[in-house]
This record gives C-alpha cells, structure tokens and sequence, in this order.
C-alpha cells in the first residue's frame, strides 16, 4: 500500500479517528489492519476494539473527525436501530460517520440507501480495499479542521487479564457439581425443560447419525473424506429443506450455524428476530436459533435427513446450546476454551471459559460413561483463521484435547484453517493428527478417536468468482493430499454475499471434483517432512512452555501462558492475549514469524524466522528496518485484491494489481 498522507494533515495536528466493532461480531482482522494502515497515514486513532454498543461510539464520537463502525455479522439494521436519534440529538457538531462490514442478510448494496438515510456519510457494504478508504478520508477531511480525539496508551489497547486463577481445576468435575451447573443451564431459558431427562435424550440420540462413527470409517479408509457445507437460516422448515438440497447435492456431513443472537445469550433477540423474519418473509437472522427452537424442532430436523449433524457456534455461554443439541440429536458439538474465546471475544477471562467448557465435555462424557453413546468434540483450531502459523493452531488444538479428555471425552476432531501454501497445509494436518496421538497415549489416554477437519480459506476472499472457484478446487486438492478426516466448504461468492444453498450446492460439486482429481497429484514428500519437523518442533516449544508456566497443570498452564506472551494468537481482539506475535509469508508463500514476541523458540527457531522474513524483504526490496506490519498488511489483502495468479500460492508467482487490472481490460 502506497505511503499516502492525507493534505493539510502534519503529524502534530493530526486528523482523529475512532474505530471499532459494533455488536456480537468478533470480527478483528480487518479492524487490525485498517488501524495500522491509518496511524502509518498520520491519522490519529482511538480503537475500541470490538463488541461495542452505539452508546460506546456516541460516547466519544464528539472529539472525532470521523467515526468508523464496523459491523460485520449481517444484523447492523439491529445494532445501529437507534443511530438516527442519537445522530440528530449531535447536531451539526457531530464527525463524519463511517460504515462498512457485511451489513445485512443478503444483498448488502442493496442497503446502501438505507444506512446513507440514516446518515452515516460513507458505507461500504462489503470488502472495502483501504486505499479506497484512504481517499474517501482525504476527500470528506480537507476542508476540516483537525479535532483532538483520544491519546489512547497501549495499555488502554491491550490489558492483558489478572482473572483469579483459584477457580481452575484439573480435576474431572464431580457429580454434585456437574449436576448443579446443569440445573442453572436449563432454566436459562423456556426451551431447556425439554432437555431434563439425560436418558430419554439418550435414547432417541443413540439411534441417530453418528458424527464419531462416520469419522471412524473414513479414518479406516471405508468412506471418502467428508464433505461438510455450513448452513443456518431462521426457520425450521427452511432448515430441513436446505439439508435435504446438499444431503443430495453429495454433502455427507451437515450443521447448524448458530446464529449471533444465540452466541451471545440474547435469547430475547434472537425471539424478536425471529418473529421479524415470519412477518417480513425474510431471512434477517444470521443463522439457526437453537435454543429458541428447542428440542422438538431439532428431532424433527434430525428424523428428515440421513446424514450426522453437528452445532457450529463461537458462544460465550455454551452449556445450555450444548444440553439441547445433544437431546435434540446433534453427535457433534464444536467449540473450546480458547479457540471460542480468544478469537472471538474482547474480555473474556479464559479462567471462566475454561470452567464454562469443562462442563460441556463433561456432559460429552457423561453421555459416554453412562450410556455408551460417543459424542464428538471439535475445536477449530482456525482461530482467527488469517495468516495463523500452524504452531500455534496445534498447540491450542492439543491443549484443548487435554481439557476435553480429563472430562471423559473419547471422540476428538481437531481443526486448521488453510493457509495457501500446500506443502506446509499438508505438513500441518499430518502433524496435528500424529502429534495428538502421541500426546494422548504418552497422558495415559488410550483409545481416543482423534479426526482432524480442513477448512478451506477463512481469510478475505478474491472479488472474482472465477478465482474463487479455482481456490476452493485447488483447497480441495490440498484437503484430500493431506488425508483430513473432513473438508470444511467455502463458496466462490465469500468475497460479497453471504452464500445461498445454491452457491453452497455449486461449492461441493467443486470440492468433489478437487477431492477425486487430487488422485493424480503429487507431492515432494521429502519437503513435506521438513516443514513436519519445523511444525513438530516449533508446537513442542509452545507446549513444553505452557505446562511449564502451569507447574504441570494444562488449565493453568493456559491461562499463565496467555499472560506471559507464550501463547499468542496473531489478531486477536481479546485484552487476554498479547499480540506480539506477528505473521507474514515467505518467498514461498509459507506462513512465518515476523516477531515472536514472547514465544518460547529456541535461537535456531528464531534465527530460522528471521532469515525467512529477511529473504522475503530482500526479494521485494525492503529495509530490514522498515516496519513489519508494512509486509503483513499486504499478505492479508494479497487474495481480496487478487494480486496472484493462482491457487495454492506456492504454485504460482505473484502479479501486481496493475497487471491483473491489465489482463482483466484486455
């Protein structure tokens, strides 16, 4: 991105920003990047992070220029409802108010008028490249005077928690106490009367596809790898039909997405929205509310389709979503400690996350101990899902496993998020599923089923169809190389729209051509084994790190390692996690450390990194000095712009936008 100063703006009056998320979304990458990229313009910037109200913005918003929200989960009309009031109540002394993210359920330019109405002065309704934002700035600013906004301190960004550890346990939570958080989980809310009786849940839940079973046989080599479409819409009939359409369309594996309501607790809302969505005939519900739905619904759900169902979610408060998925006859529950806390959350003390998700696996393997039923635990291991060295999502995958299997979990999947690059995607699976084998046996765990899930790329996606179907063929490829006991699958059209069933249909007919088609590649298997020995090597430092800082002990291993920097998960929003820790791509398009921060690598790892980073400044003509974020910033906007040729990108050589612009003219 070029260096570009906006006029009448010199660094000791700078133009003042403020920045950040509202509502449930956790979406922070972006937010990340944009802040960096205005501060390197002579912006000054006050950033709130995410999961703000309107009152947080309006709060401030006088001592800005400009006010940024960020709103990213397709409920803005919801969060911002009572912006025009509070807007007018301004006057003429109020900044200019930016709006950009996925901004509602379906065609988001078409609600470009209605938020202009509200009088916001810029929306952009989906990815929005930041030199364009950049210009947008320098046109609405240059005939304001500069206000004198906030001097936020780093420790105003970044409070890394002190959360009582006393509460922490390594122990398997005993009767009485498993017995007492389920009562206070059942009576959150209306629906979870229908989920009291663990042994009439048992009985219709043993009956049902089983997610464990299905894993085992692709594990054995009986069934093809899965192949597992995302879905979520308000309605339950319009969710059976849904499942219906890609069960036939070959998906062999289905879920609910849970909608942002639900993630959060708000049942209230997720009711409200509901009925919004019957009286408008309209999906403006982001996903499948169910705990609002309750029971009855899911086995209904579940009795229409011939395929396991799993809950896909990101909630604060998983207990209660947890009892009725399982009673309504979901063999999968997804979620953990860390990988539904730090990535998602702005201040939630992992104390408290791991209390919360120990009893979720307790639950999982109570149903086990008592009734021989086998329920599989998933954590998705993507984390942020942007530039997330393989390390760290293992060290967090493994960590997890440990907390799970203390409780009695004996079906583990443990997930990462695709990177791009083949050769170290591949290394990755093979490492994650052999490492967690290893760990477990030599913990004295014995026959634990471990799968391992492949999603395809979770960052930005090109804005071109057609280099977006090439990528989820090609992410398909790599999944089916690396031998993954499921694919998760994207759709061409992430870029712009949240996807249809029929962009979700034409997804898994490319995933299964990739998967049949990877048959005929081949891999250089020698430098597969070098990047598994790097991964090996650089997930046992993490962990040896963490066990030490917990004097033995796994959940308090965790909780101090986050606060001392040797866990780090790069972009995250969470004021428990460092963000030291900063990631680029190689030459080769590997994801490497720019900093460590505080990891615990020895000087060979270390020394490893730096010439890896160091090669790459080289060949783009780079000053060892000069600013990391500067090659961070572009790895992370390298596909949403389409600045490559191809995919994965170790295959290919980079081109510049002016060239793809160029190809795309002529």
């Amino acid at each position: 991105m070029k260096n570009m100063k906006p006029p009448d703006c010199d660094r000791s009056r700078p133009y003042s920003i403020l920045l950040g998320g509202v509502g449930g979304d956790c979406h922070s990458v972006g937010l990340t990047v944009l802040r960096q990229s205005l501060i390197a313009n002579g912006y000054r910037v006050h950033y709130l992070g995410i999961q703000n109200t309107l009152n947080d913005f309006f709060q401030l918003c006088r001592l800005f220029n400009v006010v940024m929200v960020s709103s990213m989960d397709g409920h803005s009309r919801y969060y911002l409802a009572e912006f025009p009031f509070l807007v007018r109540e301004l006057g003429e002394d109020g900044p200019l108010w930016y709006l950009g993210g996925n901004l509602c359920i379906g065609d988001g330019f078409a609600a470009i008028r209605h938020f202009l109405d509200m009088r916001f002065h810029r929306v952009f309704p989906k990815f929005a490249d930041i030199e364009t934002v950049l210009a947008f700035l320098r046109q609405d600013l240059h005939d304001q005077a500069p206000k004198p906004g906030l001097v936020a301190l780093e420790s105003d960004l970044r409070l890394i928690g002190t959360a009582s550890l006393g509460a922490v346990s390594e122990t398997k939570l005993d009767n009485e106490e498993f017995r007492r958080i389920r009562r206070e989980a059942l009576q959150t809310w209306m629906t979870g009367r229908a989920a009291i009786s663990l042994p009439d849940n048992a009985r219709f839940l043993v009956t049902q596809p089983s997610f464990p079973k299905a894993q085992a046989l692709v594990n054995l080599g009986a069934l093809p790898m899965l192949i597992h479409p995302r879905s979520g819409v308000p309605s339950v009939d319009d969710q059976i039909q849904i499942f219906r359409t890609l069960n036939r369309a070959g998906a062999s594996a289905l879920s609910y997405q849970v909608d942002s309501f639900t993630r959060v607790g708000n049942y209230d809302g997720a009711e409200q929205a509901i009925k919004d969505c019957k009286a408008q005939k309209s999906h403006l519900l982001n996903g499948f509310p169910v705990v609002n739905h309750g029971v009855p619904a899911l086995r209904r759900v579940i009795s229409s389709v011939p395929v396991p169902l799993q809950t896909r979610h990101s909630a604060i408060e998983p207990a209660l979503l947890a009892e009725i998925s399982y009673a309504g006859g979901v063999t999968a529950f997804e979620g953990g400690s860390i990988c539904y806390n730090i990535p998602y959350y702005k201040d939630y003390p992992l104390a408290e996350s791991i209390r919360r998700w120990q009893y979720v696996d307790r639950l999982t393997g109570y149903y086990y101990s008592e009734f021989g039923i086998n329920l599989d635990r998933e954590f998705f291991g993507t984390l942020t899902g942007t530039l997330i060295p393989p390390c760290i999502a293992i060290a967090c995958d493994l960590l997890e496993s440990i907390l799970a299997v203390q409780q009695g979990v004996r079906c583990l999947t443990l997930g990462y998020a695709e990177q791009g690059h083949r050769i170290q995607d591949v290394a990755a699976i093979r490492t994650l599923r052999s490492m967690a084998v290893d760990l477990l046996q030599a913990l004295g765990y014995k026959s634990i089923q471990v799968n391992t899930v492949f999603h395809q790329y979770m960052a930005a996606f090109p804005n071109d169809c057609k280099l977006g179907e090439n990528l989820i063929y090609n992410s398909a490829v790599t999944a089916a190389l690396s031998g993954a006991t499921r694919v998760m699958v994207k759709t061409p059209v992430e870029a712009f729209s949240i996807p249809t069933v029929e962009d979700n249909v034409q997804a898994i007919d490319i995933v299964r051509a990739g998967v049949i088609s990877a048959k005929y590649e081949t891999l250089d298997e020698a430098q597969v084994a070098e990047e598994c020995a790097i991964i090996r090597r650089e997930t046992q430092a993490i962990l040896d790190s963490v066990i030490l800082s917990g004097a033995g002990g796994v959940a308090r291993g965790i909780v101090n390692a986050f606060q001392k920097g040797y866990l780090d998960v790069p972009f995250s929003p969470s004021i428990h996690n460092r963000g030291e820790a900063m990631t680029a791509r190689d030459v080769s398009g590997a994801v490497r450390f720019v900093s460590l921060g505080n990891l615990q690598f020895d000087s060979e790892l270390r020394a490893f990194h730096s010439s890896k980073m160091d090669e790459r400044r080289q060949a783009e003509g780079l000053r060892r000095a000069e600013q990391g974020y500067r090659l961070v910033e572009k790895d992370l906007m390298q596909i949403a712009r389409g600045e490559y040729q191809g995919w994965p990108l170790s295959k290919y050589a980079t081109r510049s936008r002016e060239e793809n612009f160029s190809a795309a003219v002529c």
